[in-house]
């Protein structure tokens, strides 16, 4: 979600992580808002993070490389059981 108060992962919503970032979604600008919260989030480069499809949508689908989907779960400290 662009235009957001602040950036944040809050939580899961229809089985799907609900990203939220202030940037506006403006020439990739939350495309790269979303990457780098995801990156600093889960520990990992931002050039293990690629948006595989949604890019210009409001629903993505990211594809990060060297961490299994457990551990994601585990680093944001958040279960993906749907809300």
């Amino acid at each position: 979600m662009p235009r957001a108060r602040t950036s944040a992962i809050d939580g899961v919503r229809g089985g799907r992580l609900l990203v939220r970032v202030t940037a506006p979604p403006v020439d990739r600008a939350a495309n790269d808002a979303v990457i780098a919260l995801l990156s600093e989030t889960l520990s990992v480069p931002r050039r293990a993070i690629r948006i595989v499809s949604g890019e210009s949508g409001r629903n993505k689908i990211v594809d990060i490389e060297g961490i299994a989907v457990g551990d994601v779960a585990a680093r944001i400290g958040r279960s993906f059981a749907t809300e």
